[in-house]
C-alpha cells in the first residue's frame, strides 16, 4: 500500500472546498488520500470500529461530478471527509455506542443530529470509536478495545469523543462529530491538540431524550477554527424531532475582525481545580499570545466550590444518564465494561438517597448522590451568579480546558490513582478535566484550542467561553489566537505516527 499524501490528510475543509471549485484538487483525490491515511493508522490507534470506504469513493466521484459541472446545486460540505461519533445512528449503519450489548445493532433511521449533516455533501467514511455510552472521560471498552494518543500512544486521547480527536490529529478524516455531556468534545480536543465546539443548549438538534438535558449537546471537531465554524454552520437550527432546537439558525462567519482593545478574563483553577504545571505553563504563554493581540487579560477569583459542585453534577448525571445504562441491570450486567457498571450502579445508589431523602457518599465518584434536581439547579444558579458578572464585564473568559495533559489509555478507574503535582486526585473520572462545570450552565458556548505540549508529547489546550448564546465571540477570539500559530498546517506539530 502507498503512502498517504499528508498535505492533502492535513488539508483545512475551507482549503479543500476552495481547490475543488478551482479544479486543482478532486474530492476524489481527497478522500482516496483520507482512506489511505485510516488504513495506515488505524491498527496503531483504534479510531474507527466501522468504516464505509467503497460508499465513500462513489460519494466523491458523485461530487467531483458536481464540481466538474459547475454545479448551481453545491453543497456546504461537498466532498469533505466525515467521520462520525459511534453515538448517533444513520439508517443502514452499525451504531453500537461501544458497547457489547449493541454489538450487531443497525440503525434503522438516521438521528436528528446527524440528518443536516448526511445531507450536506460531506463523505462519510468511518464510524469513530467511544467509551461504553459515552460514559467516561477516556476511550476504551470491551466491545472495541483502547484507543490511542497518536502524539504518545501510552495515553488517552480523551473522552468521550476520542476516536474522532485522534483521527482528527492523526489526518485520517478532514471534521467529525463529537457529543458533551461532561467535556466529551473538549476533553479529546486538548489531547489531541485539535479544536473542538460545545455549543449552548439547544443551538444543535439532538434526538430525545437528551435533547431535552440542558448538559448534553452536540457539535463539530475539527483541526481549525474555520473549519469548525463551517461544519457547526451546518450543524445548528431548528428541528421538527427537538422542541428545544432553536430559531433562527445562525451562519457563523469564517473570518473575523481583530480583538484588539478586548477585555478577557482567565481562572488557573476555577476556584477548585489541581492543575498541572506543564498546563498552567502552557496556558500562562497562550494568554500571553492574547496580549500580544492587543486584548487585556486580567485574572479573576471564582467561589466555585468543589464538593457541592461535583455532587449536583454526579447527581444530575445519575438520575439521567447513568439511569439509561442502570435500567439494562440485571440482565445484561456481565457485557458492561467496568466502569459503565459503575455508572449504572451509581444510578441505583442515587435513586435510594432521593427515596431515603439523604445523601449517600459515594466514594468512586468522590461525590455525594441524591440531590435532588431543584438541589442540582440550585447549584448551578449559584455558579452563575459568580460567572455571569465576568461574563457581561469581559468579552471572553479563558481557563484550561483539561487541568492535566492527559490519563492512560487503559486507564482503570478502580486500580489506577490520577496525580497531579504529587497529590492523588479524588473522583478519578472527572479529576482531570476543568469542561464539566460549563455543562452544568448549559447555555455558554466554549471552544477548545490547542495551548502547547506537555514533556511526555501530549497536547494541551484552553477553553474560551462567553455569554449565552455569544457562538460569535468564542469564534472570534479562537480565529484571531489561531492566526498567531496554524497549529496542524506547521509539519512540526503533527504527530510522528
Amino acid at each position: 500500500m502507498s503512502e498517504s499524501n499528508l498535505e492533502l490528510c492535513y488539508m483545512p475543509a475551507t482549503e479543500a472546498i476552495k481547490k475543488f471549485k478551482e479544479k486543482t484538487l478532486s474530492p476524489v483525490e481527497l478522500v482516496s488520500e483520507i482512506i489511505k491515511r485510516s488504513e495506515e493508522i488505524n491498527e496503531k490507534l483504534n479510531v474507527f470500529n466501522f468504516t464505509c470506504f467503497e460508499d465513500a469513493l462513489e460519494k466523491a466521484r458523485e461530487a467531483e461530478k458536481k464540481y466538474s459541472d459547475n454545479s448551481n446545486e453545491l453543497l456546504p460540505l461537498e466532498g469533505i471527509p466525515l467521520a462520525i461519533k459511534d453515538e448517533s445512528g444513520i439508517e443502514g449503519h452499525p451504531n453500537t455506542f461501544g458497547s457489547l450489548i449493541l454489538k450487531d445493532n443497525i440503525a434503522e433511521y438516521t438521528d436528528a443530529d446527524l440528518e443536516k449533516l448526511s445531507n450536506s455533501g460531506a463523505v462519510i467514511h468511518a464510524r469513530t470509536t467511544c467509551p461504553e455510552f459515552s460514559l467516561t472521560s477516556f476511550t476504551h471498552s470491551r466491545l472495541n478495545g483502547v484507543t490511542h494518543n497518536p502524539w504518545n500512544l501510552e495515553m488517552t486521547p480523551g473522552g468521550s469523543s476520542g476516536g474522532s480527536a485522534s483521527a482528527l490529529a492523526a489526518g485520517a478524516t478532514t471534521l467529525a462529530t463529537g457529543s458533551d455531556i461532561g467535556g466529551s468534545i473538549r476533553i479529546p480536543a486538548s489531547a489531541c491538540g485539535i479544536v473542538g465546539f460545545k455549543p449552548p443548549f439547544g443551538r444543535n438538534a439532538q434526538e430525545p431524550p437528551y435533547n431535552l438535558d440542558q448538559y448534553c449537546v452536540v457539535g463539530p471537531m475539527a483541526r481549525t477554527v474555520p473549519d469548525c465554524a463551517l461544519m457547526q454552520n451546518v450543524m445548528c437550527g431548528p428541528h421538527q424531532k427537538d422542541i428545544v432546537s432553536i430559531r433562527p439558525e445562525i451562519n457563523l462567519p469564517l473570518n473575523y475582525p481583530d480583538i484588539k482593545g478586548w477585555k478577557i478574563a482567565y481562572s488557573m483553577d476555577l476556584g477548585y481545580f489541581e492543575v498541572d504545571k506543564e498546563v498552567e505553563q502552557n496556558t500562562l504563554h497562550a494568554l500571553e499570545k492574547f496580549k500580544s493581540l492587543g486584548a487585556n487579560v486580567t485574572e479573576v477569583k471564582l467561589n466555585w466550590k468543589k464538593e457541592e459542585i461535583e455532587s449536583a453534577c454526579y447527581s444530575h448525571y445519575a438520575s439521567f444518564f447513568a439511569k439509561t445504562v442502570a435500567d439494562l441491570l440485571p440482565e445484561h450486567e456481565d457485557k458492561l465494561s467496568s466502569y459503565a457498571l459503575m455508572n449504572a450502579q451509581s444510578a441505583e445508589v442515587h435513586m435510594k438517597a432521593l427515596l431515603d431523602n439523604k445523601k449517600i457518599y459515594y466514594p468512586q465518584l468522590g461525590a455525594n448522590l441524591g440531590l435532588s434536581p431543584i438541589e442540582c439547579s440550585r447549584v448551578a444558579g449559584e455558579m452563575y451568579n459568580e460567572l455571569s458578572p465576568i461574563l457581561d464585564q469581559y468579552d471572553a473568559f479563558i481557563s484550561p480546558t483539561n487541568n492535566l495533559p492527559a490519563v492512560k489509555a487503559d486507564v482503570d478507574l478502580e486500580k489506577d490513582p490520577v496525580i497531579i503535582n504529587g497529590k492523588e486526585q479524588v473522583g478519578r473520572d472527572m479529576c482531570w478535566t476543568m469542561c464539566y462545570p460549563f455543562n452544568m450552565l448549559g447555555r455558554l458556548p466554549v471552544l477548545s484550542v490547542p495551548s502547547g505540549f506537555a514533556s511526555n508529547g501530549v497536547p494541551t489546550g484552553i477553553q474560551i467561553v462567553a455569554r449565552s448564546y455569544a457562538d460569535e465571540i468564542v469564534f472570534q477570539a479562537g480565529f484571531n489566537y489561531e492566526k498567531l500559530d496554524p497549529w496542524l498546517k506547521n509539519v512540526e506539530n503533527r504527530p510522528k505516527i
